[in-house]
């Protein structure tokens, strides 16, 4: 198991806040990465069996929203490391909400692009047959 970048007791209060929030971002980044080459065989997929436009638009829309997500976490962790450096409490602030804004954004994603994927295979399903 790799354990790098892991939070230890012996660190302080906000180095291990900062391994923590990097773990999370890593954890995103590479569900985001797993969605982008999802929606690429779902499009495809949905372009053969149904041909529906409307789906087929939605599907590049999640698509092209997840692109744009994916880049704003890559920068969000580019500039997290200069969260370490805060010594006020405005400062701080400023990243436990930009991180929470982060962490809510991921999560309704998540959510309307689950449910986005259940429904096309809910009709793939109907149109096969169970």
């Amino acid at each position: 198991m790799n354990t790098v970048g892991r939070p230890y007791f012996h660190d302080s209060l906000s180095r291990i806040i900062s391994k923590k929030d990097k773990l999370e971002i890593t954890n995103w980044t590479e569900t985001m990465e797993w969605i982008n080459e999802e929606l690429q065989y779902l499009i495809s997929l949905e372009k053969r069996l149904s041909g529906n436009p409307a789906f087929q638009q939605r599907l590049l829309e999640v698509q092209r929203e997840n692109q744009l997500r994916l880049a704003n976490l890559y920068r969000y962790e580019r500039n997290l490391a200069n969260a370490i450096e805060c010594d006020t409490m405005e400062c701080d602030a400023y990243y436990l909400n930009t991180h929470e804004k982060n962490r809510d954004g991921y999560m309704n994603h998540l959510k309307n692009y689950n449910q986005l994927k259940f429904l096309l295979l809910s009709k793939m399903s109907e149109r096969f047959g169970k």
